[in-house]
C-alpha cells in the first residue's frame, strides 16, 4: 500500500489568523473567514473559490489541479468514525506515485487535533506529524527492508518511492503545492503501526498511525 504524507512541498505559514487579517473573497467580495484560524488555505462558502490566507489579506489560489471523480468512501465535510476515535474531513488532496494515486485528506480527530486519513486501494490509515525531537535516527533515505527501532519498537521499511500532488481542494493548516516532486517510504512496526516518513535536500518529516478496515468504519454525511 502506497501513504505519502507530503511534507517538503508545504508551503508553511507559521503564527496563527489574527483578527487584523481580511477575510473578504477577493472574487465575490463577501466574507469568507475560515471556520478554523490555524487554516491558511480555504474555500469561500458564497462562491466556492480556493483563497490562500497569505500576508494578512486573502489571495486567490494558483494551480489546483484537476480532482477526477471517483467513488469515495467518504468526503470534505463528512466525519469518518473509526474504531478509535473519528474524523472530520476538512481537506483533499491527490498524489500521484506513477503506477496509480491515493486519497489523502487532512482534518481533525474527535480532540481537535490536526490529523491525515489517507486512502488507497480501499484500506484507510490514520496518521500525526511527529513532532522534530521524536524524528527516528534515520539521516537518509532507507531501502527497501531496512530494519531499525524507535519507540521500543521494531519497523521495516516495506515501501519506497516518489509521487507528486496532481489536485487539491477544500481547507488545510498547511497548503501542498500542485506539482511538487518527494520521496516518501512507508515503515512497517511489529505492533501494526505504519510510521511514515519524507525526505528532501535540507529536512524531512515523519508520521506514526494505524491501518483501519473500512469495513469497520462508519460516514456521517455532511449535511
Amino acid at each position: 500500500m502506497t501513504c505519502g504524507i507530503v511534507a517538503w512541498c508545504f508551503i508553511r505559514f507559521r503564527g496563527t489568523l489574527s483578527a487584523m487579517v481580511n477575510t473578504t473573497c477577493p472574487n465575490c467580495g463577501n466574507d469568507a473567514a475560515p471556520a478554523l484560524e490555524s487554516l491558511r488555505m480555504t474555500t469561500c462558502a458564497s462562491c466556492g473559490t480556493t483563497l490562500f490566507i497569505h500576508d494578512e489579506r486573502m489571495e486567490l489560489a494558483g494551480e489546483q489541479g484537476v480532482m477526477h471523480e471517483a467513488s469515495m468512501l467518504f468526503g470534505l465535510g463528512d466525519r469518518v468514525i473509526l474504531p478509535r476515535g473519528h474524523f472530520t474531513a476538512l481537506g483533499h488532496a491527490r498524489y500521484s506515485y506513477g503506477r496509480g494515486v491515493w486519497d489523502e485528506f487532512w482534518g481533525l480527530d474527535e480532540e481537535d487535533m490536526p490529523c491525515w486519513l489517507s486512502v488507497d486501494e480501499g484500506d484507510l490509515v490514520l496518521q500525526y506529524a511527529l513532532p522534530t525531537k521524536r524524528y527516528p535516527d534515520v539521516n537518509r533515505v532507507p531501502l527497501l527492508g531496512h530494519v531499525f527501532e524507535w519507540d521500543y519498537t521494531r519497523f521495516t521499511v516495506s515501501e519506497l518511492d516518489e509521487a507528486s500532488c496532481v489536485a487539491l481542494r477544500g481547507s488545510f493548516q498547511d497548503v501542498p503545492e500542485v506539482g511538487e516532486t518527494y520521496t516518501f517510504f512507508n515503515c512497517t512496526g511489529d505492533d501494526m503501526r505504519l510510521l511514515s516518513g519524507e525526505f528532501w535536500t535540507g529536512g524531512q518529516a515523519w508520521y506514526i498511525g494505524h491501518w483501519h478496515d473500512p469495513f469497520e468504519v462508519r460516514v456521517e454525511r455532511a449535511a
